[in-house]
């Protein structure tokens, strides 16, 4: 079954190549969507895929990569929207 959920992550996740460890996993789970740096200083990310693999997608972002650090994950469940990759989006 198919799942899509939009994340809010807060923390030191901007300028620590985080949207290229976004994308790294996503490509190894099979998940479809995109991951930007908004201006307030948190990363968003819409995934969309197969509900196993945006529940371990999810898990892997509330971690990070090495450098990072989380403060808060806020998850909301949303709409598939059939993108057809997964794209790191600049502002």
């Amino acid at each position: 079954m198919k799942k899509a959920v939009r994340l809010y992550v807060d923390g030191t996740v901007q300028g620590i190549f985080f949207r290229q460890f976004v994308k790294d996993n996503a490509e190894r789970f099979n998940i479809r969507g995109f991951v930007r740096n908004l201006e307030d200083g948190r990363v968003e990310i819409f995934a969309e895929g197969e509900a196993e693999n945006v529940d371990r997608f999810v898990e892997s972002c509330k971690k990070g990569p090495k450098h990072s650090q989380i403060r808060n994950v806020e998850v909301k469940d949303e709409k598939i929207q059939d993108f057809k990759e997964f794209k790191i989006l600049h502002i």
